[in-house]
């Protein structure tokens, strides 16, 4: 059985989408760069701030400051606004508590956004671990961060799964080792997901509930 949870952040347990995407807008607007579609600005969600804004920029990591600030600018003044919850997401981490499995984050954000995010929601209790972008030296895809999370919490990676809505949350489980969900509600959309190859797709998260009861079948 599944004794430990792992969750991605944006665009998993807290509806963040909207707020990214007219973070990203605006600083390329701002700075006088050609202004994307959502559509262009999608799949790479989910990597860092300074990936994302690289890509979209085509400038190099040492000249995205003044976007990277612009960004953060907005989206600080524009979170409360933006952000949304998902359905049945603290009801399930209440339940998934009262079966004994220990909760965590692992994110590709900064701490303080991470922390807000959480408070803003009331999730921030349940979480025994919070690894962050500040946290690691390799981010997704890398397996740093799930890894951190496992020696945190002192867990089996055999016995932990990592629930995700983009690409760089499976690379990076697959990785260490744990095992992955991807989420349907995720802006990539399923089919994207899918051929990543995770070991489940949730459409609600309550479908956790099934996962974690499922014996583990070793290789």
């Amino acid at each position: 059985m599944i004794e430990c949870v792992l969750f991605d952040l944006d665009g998993t347990i807290v509806n963040t989408n909207e707020l990214i995407i007219s973070s990203f807008m605006h600083a390329l607007k701002e700075n006088n760069l050609p202004v994307l579609t959502r559509e262009q600005i999608i799949p790479m969600m989910g990597t860092t701030l300074q990936q994302q804004l690289g890509a979209f920029s085509g400038l190099e990591a040492k000249d995205i400051s003044v976007l990277e600030r612009s960004y953060r600018s907005y989206n600080n003044a524009h979170h409360d606004e933006l952000v949304r919850s998902f359905p049945h997401v603290n009801e399930t981490m209440e339940e998934l508590l009262r079966r004994g499995i220990r909760l965590g984050i692992v994110t590709t954000k900064i701490r303080p956004t991470t922390l807000k995010a959480l408070e803003m929601f009331d999730l921030l209790k349940y979480m025994e671990t919070i690894v962050t972008v500040n946290d690691v030296t390799h981010p997704k895809p890398h397996p740093e961060p799930v890894l951190t999370a496992v020696a945190n919490l002192g867990v089996d990676p055999a016995k932990t799964l990592m629930v995700g809505d983009s690409a760089v949350d499976i690379q990076s489980a697959k990785a260490a080792g744990v095992r992955v969900a991807a989420v349907a509600w995720s802006l990539k959309g399923e089919d994207v997901l899918r051929t990543y190859e995770p070991d489940y797709i949730i459409h609600e998260m309550k479908d956790l509930y099934t996962i974690v009861e499922q014996e583990i079948m070793q290789p």
